[in-house]
């Protein structure tokens, strides 16, 4: 006997809905008391980059309706390095906004006709336009954090890590401005060589990993850990079989063995794609963590 289609519409949205409290959060302090509710605008098309950039980049504004210096967070979409756009991201630009924090949600240059590391100049330079203009829009320039997903969370992820250390990479756009106050990172490719020469990383590297395998380690985001990195907040997908769970188990145990404060938010029975579309429950525990991280640092502790 088949089932009627808007029978089978409710099943899937029952079992979809029962994905959301199938999750291991490690490491995990006492969750801080809900943030009331506020509105917020939004400023549109924003270009961020200078006249003189290979190409111009864009990004919305999301201002919350608060008194005072507003906590902000620069949100980087995910796509492989080669697709998407910051319109994927604007779901979590609003739940942020709403919680009070402003948010730059932005795009960045593709591959394969930019290659490493111009997509960690792009949001390099996005950063630094935050520390530019936080004046302009209340920005508090001591609690500036940074969220991505996929591509996204590994662009964040080696900005910040690269910021805290001595890595030829912070020449010429990175340094001290484009270190963020904490990191969540969702579904993160932490530590590329592990991924061999697969195309995405091959056209966004700009060839095999046996013909530029210093390349290959310098973009992976593990190999930059020193203790001086930001805290890091990780959600990833327990079934993801695009960017495998052990990708953020890597980085985490990276930065534990540094000493760096860390929370990994285990997804069960969510892949690559469902972590993201079901990540309701990771952005409430990422706003808590970016909320608490963001007060230590405004009230310098």
């Amino acid at each position: 006997m088949s089932i009627p289609f808007r029978h089978r519409v409710t099943i899937m949205l029952l079992m979809l809905s029962s994905l959301w409290g199938c999750a291991t959060h490690s490491s995990a302090p006492d969750s801080l008391p809900d943030h009331p509710r506020t509105d917020f605008r939004v400023l549109t098309n924003i270009a961020y980059t200078p006249e003189e950039w290979p190409q111009t980049l864009y990004a919305d504004l999301y201002l919350p309706d608060t008194n005072g210096k507003r906590a902000t967070v620069l949100l980087v979409h995910g796509g492989g390095w080669e697709r998407r756009s910051r319109k994927d991201m604007a779901w979590i630009a609003r739940e942020l906004a709403s919680r009070g924090f402003a948010v730059m949600n932005v795009d960045y240059r593709f591959a394969p006709e930019y290659t490493f590391p111009a997509q960690l100049h792009d949001v390099q330079m996005a950063m630094r336009w935050l520390h530019t203009h936080g004046s302009e829009y209340r920005l508090d320039r001591s609690a500036i954090s940074a969220f991505g997903f996929s591509s996204g969370a590994h662009l964040v992820a080696l900005m910040a890590l690269v910021a805290s250390s001595d890595s030829p990479l912070n020449a010429p756009y990175g340094g001290n401005q484009t270190c963020p106050t904490a990191v969540v990172a969702g579904g993160i490719p932490s530590d590329l060589e592990a991924f061999e020469s697969g195309r995405l990383i091959r056209q966004f590297l700009g060839g095999e990993q046996q013909e530029i395998p210093d390349i290959y380690r310098q973009a992976s985001p593990v190999t930059h850990v020193t203790p001086s990195a930001p805290p890091f907040f990780l959600f990833h997908g327990g079934m993801d079989m695009l960017v495998p769970f052990a990708q953020a188990q890597r980085l985490q145990q990276a930065l534990s063995a540094s000493g760096v404060d860390n929370e990994l938010y285990r997804m069960h029975l969510r892949g690559h794609l469902t972590s993201f579309l079901t990540a309701g429950s990771a952005v409430d525990k990422a706003a808590d963590f970016l909320r608490r991280h963001s007060r230590s640092s405004a009230d310098g502790s």
